[in-house]
């Protein structure tokens, strides 16, 4: 799981796509932490909703014309939906039931797989304890209201933190993993 957070636990703000603190932290550091990261997956995952507006945002025009936007643009991609018909964002594939399939995908990959964002696929896929990591940008920001990442009925789980690393912004990047 990659997510950027606030300190008080949202990870988007009241509406949809609400995600203006991610404007604090979002600099030069933290893109070359992202790119690097990407750079050992074999894959994203996504579940519709964030994919629909990641393949809305790196697609438009002015994005796909960057050079910074290849990487992500032609990887491979899975959009989870039981509902989704389509997938036009080059290299996806839709898997329609997450919690069984991504076991196969793990098992058969050699890089990480990553899901972004995704705060309703990543509630299904900690309930299956299918994360082998969880990798947090804690903002330093109190949002106050908003969509948080992790919601009540979450199964008790403890985890081992594998790294902590500071940003010249403020955030910090924790890693953890289950214990």
């Amino acid at each position: 799981m990659w997510n950027l957070i606030t300190l008080d636990g949202f990870f988007e703000g009241e509406k949809p796509w609400d995600l203006g603190f991610h404007g604090l932290v979002y600099d030069d550091e933290l893109e070359d932490f992202t790119i690097k990261q990407l750079q050992t997956a074999d894959a994203v995952i996504y579940g519709e909703n964030t994919y629909k507006g990641m393949a809305d945002y790196w697609t438009a025009p002015d994005q796909a014309a960057d050079v910074k936007t290849e990487p992500i643009n032609t990887m491979k991609k899975y959009v989870c939906s039981p509902t989704l018909e389509t997938a036009d964002w080059q290299n996806t594939t839709i898997i329609k039931d997450a919690v069984a399939e991504i076991p196969k995908l793990k098992q058969d990959g050699d890089g990480n797989l990553f899901v972004f964002g995704s705060a309703i696929l990543s509630d299904s896929l900690m309930k299956a304890d299918l994360f082998d990591e969880y990798r947090l940008c804690v903002v330093p920001v109190f949002l106050g209201k908003g969509r948080r990442l992790f919601n009540d009925g979450l199964p008790y789980q403890k985890l081992k933190l594998l790294n902590s690393q500071p940003l010249k912004s403020g955030a910090i990047i924790l890693t953890y993993t289950p214990n």
